[in-house]
């Protein structure tokens, strides 16, 4: 078993790969990178601490991927994806399959570090998937948070959680894109949701039917 706290970062990009090991090792933290989910997956199972940092589109085996085979092999580890072709239906279905945290390239480094830290702390998921085991605290809050949308804000986020443009439901609520915006900026203020991923697991845990 090894037990290191080390963030395990997992992307098929040389470039990205060495920019992020150069990124944690700057900020202090063990990091071990691997070109392929393949080649991770050969020690996964010896792992116990730390977190997991990997791109979604990979070849041979996707992150996403990865994700479901980390979780039929018993290992709990955070896992953080990244993407440089992020949408709302793969935020969906990468919270829905456990992922801790979702980040779109191009993200800051703060953002990536925070996402980290969060992960490090987290407690690991149960053997149902992360996002879906469901803390009762929490999941009142969120709920009591999208009660309390109006009914053209709750429209709008039914529409972004759903993975619908803002061109999409400005036609089907007849307005504009511009006020599907400022809709949407509301129900990010309202929420307190920081970003996608966030308001993607806020309308999860609040039971909001996503898919």
């Amino acid at each position: 078993m090894v037990t290191e706290t080390v963030v395990h970062v997992i992307d098929d990009d040389d470039a990205m790969r060495e920019s992020l090991a150069f990124l944690l090792d700057t900020a202090g933290l063990p990091a071990r990178t691997y070109d392929s989910a393949a080649e991770f997956l050969e020690q996964a199972q010896s792992l116990t601490e730390g977190c997991i940092v990997t791109d979604v589109r990979m070849p041979e085996m996707s992150g996403l991927e990865l994700v479901q085979r980390l979780k039929e092999r018993g290992v709990t580890l955070p896992v953080i994806v990244i993407t440089g072709h992020g949408d709302v239906p793969l935020a969906v279905q990468a919270m829905k399959a456990g992922v801790i945290d979702f980040l779109e390239k191009p993200f800051s480094d703060d953002a990536l570090l925070g996402a980290i830290q969060s992960a490090l702390k987290a407690p690991a998921p149960t053997a149902g998937g992360g996002t879906e085991t469901r803390d009762t605290e929490e999941t009142r809050r969120f709920e009591a948070l999208v009660a309390a949308l109006s009914p053209r804000e709750e429209e709008v986020f039914m529409g972004v959680v759903a993975g619908k443009a803002n061109k999409v439901i400005a036609l089907e609520l007849g307005i504009s894109p511009r006020t599907v915006e400022v809709y949407r900026a509301n129900v990010m203020t309202k929420t307190g949701a920081a970003n996608l991923s966030e308001l993607v697991r806020m309308a999860l845990l609040a039971g909001v039917r996503v898919d």
